[in-house]
């Protein structure tokens, strides 16, 4: 039997495999009960283009007092940042990885504010 976390990283996998074949940068989120992360990796998979959390000092700064990185509008905040810092680095499309999270939430709420901010996927 399979843990949570062994069942997530294992759809991970499955959709890592498919995005590296797309030969397109990636989104990449994880997200921790404190904080939300997001991160554009090349399409080979060996740089960090660009990337935004609730753990920068800015953003918590925006946010009010600590503790305050793991709901909604903290990730539709990142969400606005990583599509900003990623069209800065010269990447208009990315496919999205979600790392086996459950496209709900605060995962859907980065996304949404990163297409809106201009990013394609």
């Amino acid at each position: 039997m399979l843990t949570k976390k062994e069942q997530r990283l294992r759809r991970s996998r499955q959709t890592r495999v498919r995005i590296a074949q797309q030969r397109v940068a990636r989104l990449t989120v994880f997200r921790s009960n404190a904080h939300i992360y997001a991160n554009v990796i090349s399409d080979d998979g060996a740089r960090v283009l660009a990337s935004a959390s609730t753990a920068e000092k800015d953003v918590r700064e925006q946010l009010g007092t600590h503790g305050k990185g793991g709901n909604a509008a903290a990730a539709t905040l990142v969400g606005r940042r990583i599509a900003e810092r990623a069209k800065s680095a010269g990447v208009e499309k990315v496919a999205f990885d979600r790392a086996g999270y459950a496209y709900h939430g605060r995962v859907k709420a980065l996304a949404e504010a990163a297409r809106e901010a201009g990013l394609q996927f």
